[in-house]
């Protein structure tokens, strides 16, 4: 037996998708031009799922900023900031973000998915008990396999069910709850009720943890997130966040209302002992967290561009899993169906996410769309005219598509 037979379903999978297309999930593009353009051989293709929120990968502040820290600094840190030390663009970015979340406490990591490995894995012992969304992300779900703390899972978005969960529990003898959610769900686009869960959580005596990587910077008055959206942002225990949505680059960060937080840094695995943020990728952030600040202007707009997207596909009597949000996620019946429509959507110029399972809610099979501040009304609707031509040439696509994969056995 091989060590690989295990993923044989998987490389099924695989088969079909290529039998199909090209492999949705290893899309190369050739070229980058912009925050909504690529480009694959000559085509020019429209970008309709980077998660490039605010459109600011091209910002000329945010790019001089990461060229001058490579000139200052040069190409990396070699080593974590427990062994080598921190840079000053490291502490200056926590008090950033921290200042701008109105947070005592704030930590930077390397990557959005190792924030919530280390702060979820820092903060919940074996005798805590942690209650999570049950649409929560893959690194929430990581982040509760370092601990040695029990896992209660509660009906996603559900106040009422945590409620519940957490009354069944009852008092946790030499622990606490920790209670994790999400601002924005990155699959369907849906807003988590945060008001509600930190009634419920506090209630309880528990904490409440809210991942806000899809949704800082896009919500609120002044970007915090939908907690801040919501008016609750200084009754939030924790928050974390990263930096490859809205802030133009690769790194993450967890600030907490408690100064406590930052003993921390002394047993967060995933801080630790990984190479911290080279100073490029620092800096590109730290510029656009002043770039998030003043940004109403892109957030009324990437608003704007969400309804008239939401309310053209519905029109079209399209299935979408959740009202307008910059996420908008169209459910296909199935998988196969899915990766016809990506492969048909991408040759006629736009790119969108081919989302399946088990990577997305109720084993959904999605087309994701992730829209930018940086498209215009025009994009919104070359979009929509894709997907209008893509419903009129079902019939001919489900018959091609029934073609290739009976040619191929």
């Amino acid at each position: 037996m091989s060590l690989f037979d295990k993923y044989a379903p998987l490389q099924a999978r695989v088969d079909m998708m290529m039998k199909i297309g090209k492999d949705a999930l290893g899309v190369q593009f050739d070229d980058i031009i912009d925050a909504t353009r690529g480009r694959i051989g000559n085509r020019e293709i429209l970008l309709a799922g980077t998660n490039n929120y605010l459109g600011l990968t091209f910002d000329q502040d945010c790019m001089s900023s990461a060229k001058k820290a490579i000139d200052n600094h040069g190409t990396g840190t070699t080593g974590s900031r427990v062994a080598n030390g921190s840079y000053s663009e490291h502490v200056d970015l926590e008090k950033a973000l921290a200042e701008h979340l109105g947070m005592p406490s704030c930590v930077v990591f390397t990557t959005g998915y190792q924030t919530n490995l280390a702060a979820i894995s820092g903060l919940a012992g074996d005798k805590d008990v942690i209650f999570m969304d049950a649409d929560a992300h893959a690194c929430i779900i990581d982040g509760t396999r370092l601990t040695g703390a029990s896992t209660i899972r509660f009906r996603h978005n559900n106040p009422e069910d945590l409620d519940k969960r957490l009354k069944r529990q009852g008092e946790i003898e030499g622990g606490n709850a920790l209670v994790v959610i999400e601002g924005m769900y990155s699959m369907f686009g849906d807003i988590a009720p945060i008001d509600e869960f930190l009634d419920v959580t506090h209630r309880h005596g528990g904490y409440l943890y809210i991942d806000e990587a899809h949704s800082y910077g896009v919500f609120g008055p002044t970007g915090c997130g939908i907690a801040e959206e919501q008016g609750v942002l200084d009754k939030v225990d924790f928050i974390s966040g990263t930096f490859s949505k809205s802030l133009a680059s690769v790194g993450g960060f967890c600030a907490s209302r408690h100064p406590e937080f930052e003993i921390l840094r002394k047993v967060m695995r995933p801080y630790m002992f990984t190479a911290s943020a080279t100073p490029s990728n620092i800096c590109a952030a730290l510029a656009a967290v002043e770039k998030v600040k003043q940004g109403n202007h892109l957030r009324e707009n990437l608003k704007a561009r969400a309804e008239q997207l939401h309310k053209g596909l519905s029109e079209m009597q399209y299935d979408l899993c959740a009202e307008a949000s910059p996420v908008i996620a169209v459910r296909r019946p199935n998988e196969a169906v899915a990766a016809m429509e990506w492969n048909w959507l991408i040759e006629n110029g736009v790119y969108v996410n081919l989302a399946v399972p088990p990577g997305t809610p109720q084993s959904s099979s999605l087309l994701r769309i992730s829209l930018s501040a940086a498209h215009t009304e025009e994009d919104i609707n070359t979009i929509l005219k894709a997907f209008n031509d893509l419903k009129d040439k079902q019939g001919e696509l489900m018959a091609g598509m029934a073609s290739k994969l009976q040619a191929a056995e």
